[in-house]
């Protein structure tokens, strides 16, 4: 547990690593579970499960370079989602816990599966000699916005909008801003019953922002809080995020925005949880009056998604009315680039988000001073294959 964070964003560290530290703790207690995953473990940076549990591996003969392998180890990888997913899925009706951990963009090919999973946990609720199940607990990395050396084909955040528009009211989305976040939605996960979860995250060191009373706080105060760290009273504009990079693009947005504009007033809400038509979980879905305590009931709302950008406005629309709304996210402008350049590409980065404010108060050279910083970002890279910003 982080009991606090003295210098907010000044450290960095994988949240992928720290699922994989909860991953083995897990084998360590539990010894029904069992973790799936399409040969992805070593690359998502779960790997630390290998010290404490052994790879499925049949009669097959194994070679000194091979992981440790064994016929009745709980680390199952196999190339083939839907059957890694049928097969977990019946552990699960078995009462016993598991997880599926994969490239983000591979997920979608599961997605009738899930559909079909989410039909049966809703008519199963309906039959009183059965218990609750174990949530499908689905572990997304390795993600559109960090892609860098596959290109797009592995950038693609769907499976986000997909489980957001069924209105069963059985699927969260989760998006944890950093290592800490990432541990107490593990937590979260774990406990989680009768529902599907997807939680995302990058697999590689992310600043870190919060402490675990307030990440433990957005799960039980509606899937969202104000970050006071980089947040104003009465504040003139909102900025919000949903998912660790886009929370970071806004964060350093709001710090270019007070170098520049030092007299405007801007509030930071970090969303950590959405459902269908809410923020927050299915459980713990945020309300119009928390939302206006929060988001204000009539400033301008920036906001960043880590996936399709209608998917997070729709959400919106339900609480705010669209004239407030400015929301970026992956626009399905995708490369084998640069981590700022695919941020430029998609409307998502940090300049592009400032200029929605200096746009609304007319200040035109700042529109001019963001752009030609994004088009410098933009020569260096397609030059030299690195990002001017970091």
């Amino acid at each position: 547990m982080i009991e606090s964070v003295s210098n907010p964003g000044g450290e960095r560290y994988s949240p992928a690593r720290q699922i994989g530290r909860l991953l083995t703790e897990e084998f360590r207690q539990d010894p029904h579970f069992y973790f799936f995953s399409p040969d992805e473990t070593t690359s998502n940076k779960f790997d630390e499960i290998f010290e404490v549990e052994k790879r499925a591996w049949g009669d097959m003969p194994i070679k000194s370079w091979d992981l440790p392998e064994s016929p009745d180890g709980r680390i199952v990888e196999m190339l083939s989602e839907n059957i890694l997913f049928s097969v977990m899925t019946g552990h699960l009706m078995n009462g016993e816990q598991a997880m599926m951990g994969s490239y983000e963009a591979f997920f979608p090919i599961i997605t009738a599966q899930l559909l079909q999973q989410m039909k049966f946990i809703k008519q199963s609720k309906d039959v009183s000699w059965r218990e609750p199940l174990p949530a499908v607990n689905l572990l997304s990395t390795s993600t559109c916005w960090r892609q860098d050396h596959n290109g797009f084909t592995h950038q693609s955040p769907a499976l986000i909008s997909t489980l957001l528009s069924v209105p069963s009211g059985l699927a969260n989305c989760i998006f944890p801003i950093d290592d800490v976040a990432a541990e107490e939605a593990y937590h979260y996960m774990i406990n989680s019953r009768n529902v599907v979860n997807l939680t995302t995250f990058d697999k590689n060191d992310r600043p870190r922002y919060i402490d675990s009373n307030h990440a433990r706080y957005q799960f039980e105060n509606g899937g969202a809080s104000i970050f006071d760290f980089v947040s104003d009273d009465e504040p003139d504009f909102i900025f919000t995020a949903a998912g660790d990079i886009v929370s970071h693009e806004a964060i350093e947005a709001i710090h270019i925005l007070k170098q520049d504009m030092p007299e405007i007033k801007i509030r930071f809400v970090g969303i950590n949880a959405l459902s269908y038509r809410a923020i927050g979980t299915v459980s713990n879905k945020m309300n119009k009056d928390k939302f206006e305590e929060l988001f204000t009931a009539d400033k301008p709302i920036i906001a960043n998604f880590h996936g399709y950008p209608e998917t997070l406005k729709t959400i919106l629309e339900n609480y705010a009315h669209r004239s407030r709304l400015r929301v970026h996210g992956f626009n399905e402008e995708g490369s084998t680039t640069t981590p700022f350049e695919m941020l430029r590409r998609n409307m998502a980065s940090r300049y592009d988000l400032a200029i929605d404010v200096a746009t609304i108060l007319d200040r035109d050279v700042l529109i001019s001073k963001y752009q030609e910083v994004l088009e410098q970002n933009h020569l260096h890279a397609t030059q030299h294959g690195e990002d001017l910003i970091q």
